[in-house]
């Protein structure tokens, strides 16, 4: 079955076998995002190597890599999809579910860390009544935990979409989610 073990494909709400296409909104949606998803894997299809750049720009394009994304970009590639799920579950950059309108990423390095990210993580989650790595009912919020983003000097420091909110409180931290 490929790499990953039977909890990660269920966490990551993908399971190999028996994948079955999703129901899409509208045809004229899917249609679109696989004339989009062709287009890149035209791009890369003779490349040796090229499995990661299609899958982040098959992300980029798509917001996340379904079940159907990484078939399609198997049978494309000529890989077997074990392989390529195998690299998309590995590389935290990946996610294999659709997240929110907003992408909360709250930093978890050393140095936000010890500037008390944990109390920032715990604020968003009472917030918005979601776990880390959970997306709000409403589709609007997804928050994610991240190793890091760069910016030790402003610890403890979030990211919301691009936007990047440093020398965190709890209070802070929660006032933010009131710009979006």
């Amino acid at each position: 079955m490929g790499p990953g073990t039977d909890n990660q494909r269920k966490k990551h709400g993908i399971i190999m076998k028996n994948m079955k296409p999703k129901k899409a909104k509208t045809a004229k949606a899917t249609t679109r995002e696989s004339v989009r998803l062709r287009k890149i894997i035209d791009r890369y299809r003779k490349s040796r190597g090229a499995l990661i750049p299609v899958l982040q720009e098959a992300q980029a394009a798509l917001g996340y890599l379904s079940a159907q994304t990484i078939e399609a970009i198997a049978q494309g590639l000529g890989l077997p999809a074990s392989q390529v799920y195998g690299v998309a579950t590995f590389y935290t950059q990946f996610r294999l579910k659709p997240v929110g309108r907003h992408l909360i990423r709250v930093c978890h390095g050393t140095a936000c860390h010890v500037g008390g990210a944990n109390s920032i993580s715990e604020a968003l989650e009472e917030a918005l009544g979601i776990k880390d790595g959970q997306t709000t009912l409403d589709g609007k919020f997804t928050l994610e935990s991240v190793a890091c983003l760069g910016c030790c000097s402003l610890a403890p420091v979030m990211m919301i979409d691009n936007e990047t909110y440093g020398r965190l409180t709890k209070e802070s931290a929660a006032r933010a989610l009131k710009d979006f």
